[in-house]
């Protein structure tokens, strides 16, 4: 597979998705340990409809990447800015590290900071928000780590595995974004 280095960090960098990788996101899509914290358990998810996805974010210029190790140059994730707002030069920051081997050693701090300094520093963004579920302590602790705060909840309005969840609410803004020296979670 061929991979672009769009974004560089010192251990991966992110690439514009490819449709060949359709079948690696649908592992990880099914897998509970992913789609529980993105919303997703609850969908059907097949090859065709990973495909047309894919093909559709590539199409509508989406700023959504592949997520690459760079000593294998395999991919491990996805990550994106999405809901681009320009005239509140506001947007929603998503994330997830499908290979469960890769989780737990700050790539995805990495990402996070890698996609931050793009949604600011090159898409003139003055803020990124992101929904985490309350269940989902690992990444919240990350998020904060990172800048961000929380701004809101959203109650019991996740239903998983017979109980209600809430979605957390967090923000950061380019100015606090620019006061950070960040190295992993």
């Amino acid at each position: 597979m061929k991979y672009y280095k769009k974004i560089e960090g010192s251990r991966v960098y992110l690439s514009p998705m490819n449709v060949e990788d359709a079948e690696a996101y649908l592992t990880w899509l099914n897998d509970r340990k992913v789609s529980d914290n993105i919303h997703a358990t609850s969908k059907i998810y097949n090859l065709p409809r990973e495909v047309e996805w894919i093909e559709n974010s590539l199409k509508n210029g989406d700023y959504t990447f592949s997520i690459i190790l760079k000593e294998k140059d395999i991919l491990i994730g996805n990550a994106g800015i999405h809901n681009i707002k320009n005239i509140d030069r506001a947007a929603t920051l998503g994330i997830f590290i499908g290979d469960e081997e890769y989780r737990g050693k700050g790539i995805g701090t990495e990402v996070i900071m890698l996609l931050l300094d793009y949604g600011f520093n090159y898409l003139n963004l003055h803020s990124i928000d992101l929904d985490v579920f309350s269940f989902n302590k690992r990444a919240i602790s990350c998020y904060k780590k990172v800048g961000f705060k929380e701004c809101g909840v959203r109650h019991e309005c996740y239903y998983l595995d017979g109980k209600y969840h809430d979605d957390i609410k967090m923000e950061i803004l380019k100015s606090d974004f620019e006061k950070l020296k960040i190295t992993s979670c």
